[in-house]
């Protein structure tokens, strides 16, 4: 029998033999195009609450294309009649375990495999080695689709219908909750299939996978960025330089930065609230004293000078940018992480899933290493990205009429110290939707959380339930001003809002942990 979640998630599987959640009880439902192979299901409890439910696993595949996708669905026995689809993160198209609090909170809920196995494994080290090519030199494009786009629409058809069948009644509301790579698929099922969810929560999105944009007045970024293998170039740059930076360096020059730039929006927190207003240069803590522990050593001209452009972001044989980098006071582990031996031998430590774009996708060879990039090579790479899977797999469409045609609401939030997708580029995207439609803020809203990193983690307040609050815009209409967002300081709990861009988050005094004490401004 499959299992939706793992062991350690769910209690022992109850009788349920006299149930309607068995495999033989529920209807086989249909999606064109797709083949169902089984169909099971079984009472379970979650260990963590009290919650029971039906515990379902389809497995499908689409004819002629030799793939296998699992969908899971969990059906509670206390149903609020809303739908909830869980994104993945990385490489993983679904995490059947972040079902867990939808199901309990009363949503029927669903996620998906995509197709292969990455439950488990973390989003770096998800590696796409054990399906990325049907050989060397061939991708498998029809995987790739599915992880990109049609399991997602797969889910979300099989999931309904079930759901309805199984309470008797339909669905009142449905909603799409993911962060990162689950940011993506709340956005392409925005922009590819509208009428999916009533509200989409797109968190910190990895929107610029392979998507080509161009230049516009409100961004002027040039054509052709995109995020996914511009991810590797504070490796190739360290390659360059014949220097791989020891991680206390480069934290010692973001600690340099954070204190200069800290107070820009009024209070001393070790946050940048205002990263483009931050223009510290590196170069003015070169020859300085750092220290962690037993590593020590002064901070190097090719530390300063690694640090600046991964903060720029990459650029051509031209020096024309092609896509942003992280923001000053991010932590630069993520994309510019090196690792030592105790003789203090440093090499790079890259985010695998570029460096898995890079091998499998670009060059379509397991072996390859990036780190042997030209200039020339680069930029070749870069533009063959762009060209062969903006199709497949970009969300870069500005075009989200059709999703507001639907009544369709969506909440985007992007911390500004994400060590991962750089906040800029969601900020890009979000401009060029204003920029299509002047109006779109009565569907679509994005907010910015200073100081807060990847999904979660920093020093910033980070949303208290933005999920709550989409559903209060689309059920009340009650469309969001600020995002309610807390954190940790010292152990006491302070409250602040965010703010929907383009406003900035401004002390102005008073109780910092009081979030009366902020503007947006």
């Amino acid at each position: 029998m499959l299992l939706l979640f793992p062991s350690t998630v769910l209690s022992v599987a109850i009788d349920a033999a006299a149930s309607k959640c068995a495999a033989g009880a529920l209807p086989t439902p249909s999606v064109y195009g797709a083949f169902v192979l089984s169909l099971d299901a079984f009472e379970s409890n979650l260990q963590s609450t009290s919650t029971s439910f039906c515990n379902v696993t389809l497995t499908y595949t689409h004819p002629g294309q030799n793939d296998l996708i699992k969908v899971w669905l969990g059906l509670p026995s206390t149903w609020n009649g809303r739908f909830q689809g869980v994104g993945g993160g990385g490489w993983t198209t679904g995490f059947p375990s972040n079902m867990v609090s939808a199901i309990s909170q009363g949503y029927a809920a669903v996620s998906t495999d995509g197709g292969h196995d990455g439950v488990g494994q973390t989003a770096q080290r998800a590696l796409a080695d054990s399906w990325a090519l049907n050989s060397p030199g061939n991708v498998n494009l029809y995987a790739l689709q599915d992880f990109a786009s049609v399991a997602l629409n797969d889910m979300t058809l099989f999931g309904k219908q079930l759901t309805e069948t199984y309470y008797g009644k339909p669905i009142s509301k449905s909603y799409w909750s993911g962060c990162s790579t689950g940011g993506r698929q709340g956005l392409m099922l925005a922009q590819r299939y509208p009428d999916a969810y009533d509200g989409i929560l797109a968190e910190a999105p990895a929107i610029n996978w392979a998507g080509k944009y161009t230049s516009n007045a409100l961004c002027a970024i040039p054509d052709v960025p995109e995020f996914i293998p511009t991810m590797f170039w504070p490796q190739w740059i360290m390659q360059q330089f014949g220097y791989y930076p020891p991680q206390c360096e480069l934290d010692a020059i973001t600690a340099a930065v954070t204190s200069a730039c800290d107070e820009l929006d009024g209070l001393k927190d070790s946050v940048i609230g205002l990263t483009g207003l931050c223009d510290f240069d590196p170069s003015t803590v070169v020859g300085q004293r750092y220290a962690c522990g037993n590593v020590t050593g002064t901070i190097s001209k090719e530390a300063a000078d690694i640090t600046r452009t991964t903060w720029e972001g990459a650029k051509n044989v031209e020096g024309n940018l092609q896509w942003p980098g992280i923001a000053p006071g991010s932590p630069l582990s993520g994309i510019a992480g090196t690792t030592c031996d105790a003789s203090g031998n440093c090499t790079g430590a890259p985010f695998t899933i570029s460096t898995d774009w890079h091998r499998l996708f670009i060059q379509k060879n397991a072996s390859f290493d990036p780190y042997n990039y030209t200039q020339t090579g680069w930029d070749a790479a870069f533009h063959a990205s762009v060209q062969q899977y903006t199709s497949i797999i970009g969300t870069t469409d500005p075009d989200l009429s059709a999703f507001k045609r639907s009544g369709g609401k969506m909440i985007t939030w992007h911390g500004m110290a994400d060590q991962l997708i750089p906040f800029n580029g969601t900020v890009h995207y979000y401009s060029r939707v204003l920029n299509h439609d002047a109006n779109a803020t009565n569907f679509y809203r994005f907010y910015s959380a200073p100081g807060v990193g990847h999904c979660r983690g920093g020093l910033g307040a980070a949303p208290t339930d933005p999920l709550a609050q989409l559903l209060s815009w689309v059920e009340n209409d009650e469309a969001p001003q600020t995002l309610a967002a807390n954190r940790t300081v010292k152990g006491m709990s302070w409250k602040q809002e965010l703010c929907q861009y383009p406003l900035s988050s401004i002390y102005k005094g008073d109780d910092p942990a009081v979030a009366s004490s902020y503007s947006c401004e």
